[in-house]
């Protein structure tokens, strides 16, 4: 399946239409949703036969995959003469087919696969200017089935695959992409399980939940083995147990999309600003066992936003960190990444909300990420905070801050980034609490004598006075005995 992807990618990138990864990415997404949909339809059919029920199909015949797309022959191969191609199928795509599949915006179920198609497409337009090249995109797309769950779980490695590379495209492409290796990581420690609720009020391209549907999912990913999960928390697990929020509309879209073709029947996701919600209106059915998150960070919020927060600031991250403090359902946990700023950011504000984390919540652990984690997009040193509500739910000491350090083996860069590797001996250490060259605790007494400044300033390493060795010495030298002649002689020249 990779390489078809490869080939359309090749494909796309000579299309007028094109530029760039955010592009390409976003065109084989809608074309690569179609077909799953209609695969997905198939499947809805046959079960309806099975159960002696009538089947009403979620799209119209005429924009059906197997009318426009790709009609076949009694062979089952294309029927080159009904299959639309060039401006004939770029008339039909643009004025005909995107206008219909907007129109499902409209529906009034929140939680039915049309109202998500609407949410798709709202946002995505038919970029592809050429219409030969479409329908050879089309062609390899038909070739992909999605009729068995390993056909499936290969189409959502392929999907992360896309979101990555719109991810490397840096600049506003950025806000699609946390690095999956440190997703998968967090997911780990937090270990969300059948039947909690599990909300990311920044979603983006929805990564903590689709990791989280994963984890659930399956005991063992390698192997494709499957928990053993009942038939109630397969289907809380499908319907009722993920959720989130997204401000940017294409990101939004992107999102529904993955959840979708990673078999998330019904993602309960909002395109919304997070912040507009006062945060006294939020409600019990609004909290969550689990909440995960990577919110944006360096933003400014105007003064009608700061409004809705007891401590009003106009740095996005402390908002949405006040936004998960109250969004956290009792004895639940969370994991939040947040740029190092907000650890020791000493500010009335960043002081308070911090207070609030210390005295009513349970911080537990501290990972401080090396620099380069978000490259090329963001430069920003960051740390994720892990904490729990009530009983403590990650580990047992509630007072100390267990702090570790990541260091990967080379620097970060965008060529060599983040690997699930380097987080071996994190995960190993964090529940122990292990004390290693890497690891330390705090007490959160010790917050409190200075300023509730929550720096990760690892104790264990002493400065090493870096020697030069004798050939570095003498070429010291060397340079400052010519430097010391070229004044000699400018100073002769002007005595003369």
């Amino acid at each position: 399946m990779q390489n078809k992807i490869n080939k359309i990618t090749d494909i796309l990138r000579r299309d007028d239409g094109i530029s760039g990864a955010m592009h390409y990415s976003e065109q084989i997404s809608w074309i690569l949703f179609l077909k799953f949909l209609d695969d997905y339809e198939e499947e809805l059919k046959l079960e309806a036969i099975l159960d002696a029920k009538n089947y009403k199909s979620i799209l119209e015949e005429k924009f059906s995959w197997k009318a426009w797309a790709a009609p076949k022959t009694n062979e089952g191969k294309l029927d080159v003469k009904n299959a639309l191609s060039g401006s004939d199928l770029l008339s039909f795509v643009n004025n005909e087919l995107f206008p219909y599949l907007k129109s499902f915006k409209d529906n009034e179920n929140f939680k039915s696969i049309e109202y998500k198609i609407g949410g798709i497409f709202e946002f995505i337009d038919n970029r592809i200017a050429n219409g030969h090249t479409l329908r050879e995109v089309i062609n390899l797309v038909d070739e992909l089935s999605f009729s068995k769950e390993s056909d499936v779980f290969a189409l959502g490695e392929v999907y992360e695959k896309l979101l990555k590379d719109m991810g490397s495209d840096g600049g506003n492409s950025g806000e699609f992409y946390t690095p999956r290796p440190l997703i998968k990581a967090i997911v780990e420690v937090i270990n969300p399980k059948a039947k909690e609720r599990i909300y990311d009020p920044a979603c983006g391209s929805c990564g903590f939940l689709v990791e989280s549907f994963l984890h659930i999912l399956y005991e063992d990913r390698t192997k494709n083995k499957k928990a053993n999960l009942s038939v109630e928390e397969l289907e809380f697990l499908q319907n009722e147990a993920l959720f989130g929020k997204e401000k940017t509309p294409l990101s939004y879209a992107m999102g529904v999309m993955n959840m979708i073709l990673h078999e998330v029947k019904s993602p309960n996701i909002i395109k919304t600003n997070t912040l507009n919600k006062k945060i006294t209106d939020i409600t019990q059915s609004e909290r969550y066992e689990v909440i995960l998150a990577n919110p944006p960070f360096g933003g400014k919020e105007k003064e009608q936003i700061q409004n809705n927060f007891p401590v009003k600031s106009n740095a996005t991250e402390l908002l949405f960190l006040q936004h998960i403090l109250k969004s956290l359902n009792n004895n639940g946990r969370c994991a939040i990444i947040v740029p190092e700023g907000v650890l020791f950011q000493n500010s009335n504000a960043f002081i308070s909300v911090k207070k609030d984390l210390l005295e009513n919540f349970n911080l537990e652990c501290v990972l401080s990420l090396p620099s380069g984690v978000f490259l090329p997009y963001s430069a920003v040193k960051t740390n994720v905070l892990f904490f729990s509500k009530g009983k403590s739910c990650i580990c047992s000491d509630d007072d100390k801050v267990y702090y570790y350090e990541l260091i990967p083996p080379f620097k970060l860069t965008k060529n060599k980034p983040l690997e699930y590797a380097h987080f071996k001996e994190f995960l190993k250490c964090y529940k122990e609490r292990k004390i290693t060259a890497n690891s330390w605790l705090v007490s959160k007494k010790e917050f409190e004598e200075r300023n509730y400044d929550l720096s990760a300033k690892n104790p264990n390493l002493k400065e090493e006075k870096i020697l030069r060795t004798s050939e570095e010495i003498l070429n010291s030298l060397e340079e400052n005995l010519k430097t010391q002649q070229e004044y000699l002689n400018e100073l002769k020249s002007i005595l003369k």
